[in-house]
């Protein structure tokens, strides 16, 4: 057996692309690396982090009363890896100059985290693990 890889992608539901897709282009600050539909039926936006793809989907049966919570069996966070606290107080500056709201950075034993959420409400953070 190889070692376990890397995690490839990771694809989150949303809503509206409309409001999505400008969004995490702004955070990111660059333009998907992939934006059509599907043969399933729905349509992604892939944008290229680091070496993993991120995909929002938007499915035409997505009910638009639905809110994300992390207390729902799936999806908790998506972590966004830093070099260090330094890196992670750049971001904490970045979600500022963009007018997202933020928790501010929390430091613990094991690292220091930046929380945030998305148009949706799907919870993001900002990482940087302890030296």
């Amino acid at each position: 057996m190889t070692d376990f890889p890397a995690i490839g992608h990771v694809a989150v539901t949303v809503k509206d692309l409309a409001v999505s897709r400008p969004w995490y282009r702004r955070l990111i600050g660059a333009d998907p690396v992939l934006d059509e539909p599907t043969d399933g039926g729905f349509h992604h936006t892939v944008f290229m982090v680091g070496g993993t793809l991120l995909g929002l989907h938007e499915h035409p049966g997505t009910d638009a009363d639905d809110t994300f919570t992390e207390l729902r069996t799936g999806l908790d966070h998506i972590a966004f890896g830093c070099a260090d606290r330094a890196a992670l107080a750049s971001w904490e500056t970045h979600l500022d100059d963009l007018g997202i709201p933020h928790g501010g950075i929390i430091d613990a034993h094991y690292g220091s985290g930046l929380s945030f959420r998305d148009p949706d409400g799907i919870a993001l953070e900002f990482f940087a693990p302890t030296a």
